[in-house]
């Protein structure tokens, strides 16, 4: 029989799950790297292979879908409730397939980012489940309404099938879970030479004029990058590959390259509300100009944290939309605690997950 493996089961919703789990991927890799590991997501490849040093399965499977978006605020509700109904309907026949994939691989532990599914893929297959989030899907449909209840219902229970919850920071409670272990912000490490990337791409603007804009795997729609032109001796920063030429515009492609490998070079980061991007930037005190977003639960829970934890700017969607961005030329302001965030969590979770595997041996 081949070594014990570990299954990492991600949900179907943009790259932010798919980057944290694959931040504690990597710290696991680096503690043991003759550990096999499996990826279940439908989360590209590349993206995976940016944030880990070995080799891995990668197997692509659905379990859930998240949020249907056309971009990173734009949402679809009822396609999001269709979906899942049908993969509601469907999760005896997921739950065989996967159950069988697993007991022929010969995998002991489940970590997972956060479908809900996946609890009941464990329990067939007589192998722990542990989780790791800030937030619950529940969470997010709830505040959707009726139509959602049936949905949520269903999740809940699957989350109190969770043998452990790794909750991260810019959390909501997450009560649906038994047992709750907290740990620290998560992320990826830069990985190249600033002084390369300055020369590379051109970045000579002093490191408070200069900006990334990153708006998550989903990119957005219709950014005004017209306003540049009146920040001349500004640099900024994107990964659109159908952002314009502009001399002060660095475009960054292919897929070696990350928004973490920047977040050093930058004074602030444009974004909207995500955990990745949030974590990634406060574990390397980069300052974050962010967006509102309305309709999802998790947005005003991590604004709140910002306001807690860190410098900032929040802007409204009409500021960045309608608006020459006067907001760059304004002062951040300061955190409304002197709380510290520990800045650990893919390490933690990692150590957790090595000795699982070392009990077994």
């Amino acid at each position: 029989m081949s070594s014990p493996k570990l299954y990492l089961a991600v949900t179907s919703h943009g790259f932010g799950h798919a980057v944290r789990v694959a931040a504690v991927a990597a710290e696991i890799q680096k503690l043991a790297p003759d550990l096999s590991l499996i990826f279940a997501t439908t989360a590209p490849r590349w993206l995976l292979q940016s944030y880990l040093s070995k080799d891995f399965e990668y197997r692509p499977v659905v379990f859930d879908v998240g949020v249907i978006q056309q971009d990173s605020l734009t949402m679809d509700k009822a396609a999001t409730l269709q979906q899942m109904q049908s993969i509601k309907l469907r999760q005896a026949e997921i739950i065989a397939e996967e159950v069988n994939f697993i007991q022929s691989q010969n995998v002991s532990l489940i970590l997972a980012d956060i479908p809900p599914l996946v609890t009941k893929i464990a329990q067939e297959a007589n192998i722990p489940c542990w989780m790791m989030s800030n937030f619950g899907w529940d969470f997010i449909y709830r505040d959707w309404g009726e139509d959602f209840a049936e949905i949520v219902a269903w999740i809940s229970d699957c989350y109190g099938q969770c043998d452990r919850l790794f909750r991260l920071p810019l959390n909501e409670p997450m009560s649906a879970f038994p047992i709750v272990t907290d740990v620290g912000l998560t992320g990826g490490t830069p990985k190249f030479n600033f002084d390369e990337l300055r020369a590379k791409f051109g970045l000579d603007a002093a490191k408070e004029k200069t900006v990334l804009l990153s708006f998550g795997g989903l990119g957005l729609q219709a950014i005004p990058y017209q306003n540049l032109e009146k920040f001349s001796d500004w640099q900024f920063i994107t990964f659109d590959s159908q952002a314009p030429e502009l001399t002060n515009l660095a475009k960054i492609s292919g897929h070696s390259y990350r928004p973490v490998d920047f977040m050093p070079l930058c004074g602030r980061i444009v974004s909207k509300p995500g955990y990745s991007t949030f974590s990634e930037a406060l574990r390397l005190d980069v300052p974050i100009v962010s967006l509102t977003r309305t309709g999802f639960a998790e947005a005003p829970v991590l604004l709140k944290a910002l306001q807690d934890y860190f410098p900032h700017q929040i802007i409204s969607n009409q500021d960045f939309f309608e608006t020459e961005w006067q907001f760059l030329n304004q002062e951040l302001t300061p955190p409304q605690t002197n709380i510290t965030l520990d800045k650990d969590g893919a390490e933690a979770i990692a150590k957790e997950v090595v000795n699982f595997f070392a009990t077994l041996a």
